[in-house]
């Protein structure tokens, strides 16, 4: 079963990058058709990942949830299944142009990474772990999807100011619909957030005796949460929308991928085993 991962990672990078080419497609040419096509290759690749994840949770006798490989797996995860609910739910399809290509990157590199299945260390031998991941995975599919809205913000912002009158302006959404969006997203991956730093420290405690050792990805982690707490309170208190608004959310998630890549390679501590 274990030989099964790469030809299934596989398939799921060419059903992500079918969808962003036949939403490209749909984009150029306007076809209903291509759009219900792109959705299904979405669709598609969404199932393999999970049933990559399956295999993983075979192969290990629990959730994979215990190295960067595995919570890599579920980032992508996070990110397409939050993809496709906002689009079912606005017909926001346009924003898969934006946000296929960070899933197809992450899986992509997750090919440079070790796929070997491990006895899980001592460390993570705890039912916090499963709280803990999980709710950091669906925290960062949320803030992924939120990047690409506040991308897809400031583009057509940008061409509006230019007095530009094309094809991009008409066919993607209003600006007023993409920041209500995009706030919306973040406002349900904070409390994800939150409960993965309440389970971290409170499972810290349990492991190491201390609820906070200011390790880098603990660190940075609330660097994360602080960014994401000022987006909604500027938003709330001060009425920041548009342009600030987009700018915020892409601070934060440049946070969300220093916390999850660039601390595991740049400043390891006692999570560099994730």
């Amino acid at each position: 079963m274990e030989s099964l991962q790469t030809p299934i990672m596989t398939i799921s990078i060419i059903g992500y990058t079918l969808a962003l080419l036949i939403y490209v497609l749909c984009f150029i040419l306007s076809k209903a058709y291509l759009k219900k096509l792109a959705r299904i290759c979405t669709i598609g690749a969404f199932v393999m990942t999970t049933v990559l994840l399956g295999i993983r949770t075979v192969l290990t006798g629990t959730l994979p949830l215990t190295n960067l490989f595995e919570f890599g797996l579920f980032f992508v995860w996070g990110i397409a299944a939050v993809f496709i609910i906002i689009d079912y739910k606005y017909d926001l399809w346009t924003t898969g142009i934006f946000v296929l290509p960070i899933a197809i990157v992450l899986l992509i590199w997750l090919f440079t990474l070790d796929t070997s299945v491990r006895p899980m260390m001592p460390a993570l031998r705890s039912n916090w772990l499963f709280v803990h991941v999980l709710s950091a995975a669906v925290a960062y599919g949320a803030f992924a999807v939120s990047f690409a809205l506040s991308i897809m913000y400031l583009l057509k912002d940008w061409l509006l100011s230019q007095n530009a009158n094309n094809k991009i302006i008409g066919t993607l959404p209003s600006l007023e619909l993409i920041d209500e969006i995009s706030y919306k997203v973040v406002f349900i991956g904070m409390p994800f957030l939150t409960i993965m730093l309440v389970t971290g420290a409170i499972w810290a405690e349990f492991s190491w005796g201390s609820y906070w050792s200011w390790d880098p990805k603990e660190t940075w982690a609330l660097i994360t949460w602080l960014i994401y707490a000022a987006y909604l309170h500027v938003r709330l208190m001060r009425n920041w929308r548009g342009k600030k608004a987009a700018v915020l959310s892409i601070i934060g998630f440049g946070a969300v991928l220093f916390t999850f890549l660039g601390v595991s390679y740049l400043l390891p501590g006692i999570h560099s085993y994730a």
